[in-house]
């Protein structure tokens, strides 16, 4: 027996070892963890079970038969997080630069199944080189294979997925294909193809960081949703995020105890401004209006004229979409509209309720919006809510303006409740402009154009610019005094919180991509 314990003890060490000492310094030189490193750091202590530690390729071409290592690159198993079971991989570049083959593939595939089947959120630690090309086409079936277990996988288990290296080529695809992204500045890229090919087919002269670098995917493509300066950073949002979701679509998000008293919120009385022309912060709404320190800003620098992220209202979790008055005056455009589509089919899949928070004077307009899709695109975010059947209140702070009023989870898509302040003004369009359009005769014709206008818009704004017609019609269920926001909002999540909605019988419906 101690011949074989002896052997297993060998093995175990060779796996540990990874590339070898020089490639793990290597790895430390550019500020990089090792693949076991950030599992340490993700992981309850002493909770992971490793699975496939022995686990060898079996190629023979190109000299690889003499350039094996147990675990092939990537490390798999469960683990537990704040004491929720997780499955993990975490890929290993200092073995043979992290590549995806054949067995690699079969590792990460392996530990899907069981995530799926014990309904457990999946954890990739991505830093590949991408695929071992002396492997051929058996690489790139492995990539395929993790790509049709994550659509599978998708909107039954939370799948988060952190860039801490470079990925390329179809390595890139499985990330996309997960709720969440997470990169680190200066240390991982994502890209199709990179600068050299872009070099050579295009001619442009552009660097790793400046084509798909952390900074780059976060204001640019918004293919990330988290940055951070390092790993450890990166690591602890993940577990962030991971705790204001449940362990799959079956489950709801666990609820922290909460023991309130006052809810009233007194600086919500003077956020908005009194001149409807003058920015303010919808942040300052959200921090008052949610439990102090709970608000976790996802994509926060891509479509900043759109906030998206969770928080927690009493200790439930919620969503949180809401028009941002501080840039481009909130209006929806193609980024906005896409980037809250996305975060609220997210919030639907996993039993995340929304608290929309609107003050939109409409759609962005111009050639550029038009001929890039607005209306397909604004279309994204009006489906994702009609879609949704997690409870959902609206509370309209300022401008509900023109279809972006019906877009921003309006009583007629299925809000559940809609709420609006004194100072909100639901209507076609701006006094200003809708003065213009109707009295347009009357005001050309006048001895005083200006005058009259001021006039015209003043007899508008006392008809429209304020949310009691719509109360009056029931499209409003309350217009309420800002500072009893945060109780009103408590009381109906607690309302709502045994809802139960079905949409119609189908396969699946037709989201106009």
């Amino acid at each position: 027996m101690e011949q074989h314990r002896n052997r297993l003890k060998s093995l175990r060490e060779e796996a540990l070892r990874g590339g070898g000492e020089k490639r793990m310094e290597a790895q430390h030189a550019k500020g990089k963890l090792t693949a076991r490193e950030r599992l340490d750091l993700l992981l309850d202590p002493e909770s992971f079970e490793e699975l496939g530690m022995l686990v060898k390729h079996r190629s023979t071409n190109f000299g690889l038969d003499k350039q094996q290592f147990l675990g092939d690159g990537v490390v798999t198993g469960y683990g537990r997080i704040d004491g929720r079971l997780v499955y993990v991989f975490s890929q290993d570049f200092t073995v043979l630069g992290g590549s995806l083959a054949e067995a690699h593939a079969k590792k990460i595939c392996r530990v899907m199944d069981l995530a799926m089947q014990n309904g457990a959120p999946l954890i990739g630690l991505n830093d590949s080189g991408g695929a071992r090309i002396q492997e051929g086409v058996v690489s790139l079936g492995g990539y395929a294979d993790i790509f049709y277990r994550n659509v599978r996988a998708s909107g039954v288990i939370p799948q988060l997925s952190a860039i801490l290296g470079p990925c390329a080529g179809g390595a890139v695809y499985s990330p996309a294909l997960t709720d969440f992204v997470f990169m680190t500045e200066g240390t991982s890229y994502m890209f199709v193809t990179g600068p050299n090919v872009v070099k050579t087919v295009t001619h442009e002269e552009v660097s790793s960081e400046d084509l798909g670098g952390a900074k780059t995917h976060a204001t640019k493509s918004g293919v990330t949703h988290f940055t951070s300066a390092n790993e450890a950073q990166s690591i602890d949002h993940i577990k962030r995020v991971l705790s204001y979701l449940p362990q799959n679509c079956e489950e709801d998000p666990i609820r922290l105890e909460y023991q309130g008293s006052d809810e009233s919120r007194p600086k919500l009385d003077s956020v908005v401004p009194e001149s409807a022309q003058q920015p303010y912060d919808i942040r300052d709404v959200v921090s008052e209006v949610c439990d102090a320190g709970s608000f976790t800003e996802v994509q926060k620098d891509y479509a900043e004229n759109m906030v998206i992220g969770f928080a927690r209202l009493a200790g439930q979790s919620i969503g949180v979409v809401a028009n941002q008055p501080a840039f481009l005056a909130g209006v929806l455009d193609i980024k906005a509209s896409t980037k809250a589509a996305r975060f609220v089919r997210t919030c639907d899949a996993f039993n995340v309720p929304l608290l929309v928070l609107e003050d939109v004077p409409g759609f962005l307009p111009g050639t550029d919006q038009e001929w890039n899709g607005i209306i397909t695109n604004g279309a994204k975010l009006l489906y994702a809510f009609s879609e949704a059947t997690v409870p959902r209140i609206t509370v309209i702070t300022r401008k509900a303006y023109g279809g972006a009023y019906d877009v921003m989870n309006s009583q007629h898509i299925g809000a559940d409740l809609v709420y609006a302040w004194p100072t909100a003004e639901i209507a076609v369009m701006g006094a200003k402009g809708a003065a213009e359009i109707i009295f347009k005769r009357e005001i050309a014709d006048s001895e005083n154009p200006e005058a009259t206008w001021k006039e015209k818009e003043a007899d508008y704004a006392e008809l429209f610019a304020h949310p009691y017609n719509a109360a009056a019609r029931g499209y409003v269920d309350e217009v309420i005094l800002p500072h009893n926001t945060r109780a009103k909002l408590i009381r109906a999540f607690e309302m709502l919180k045994n809802k139960v909605d079905t949409l119609p019988r189908k396969k699946h419906g037709n989201l106009p991509l």
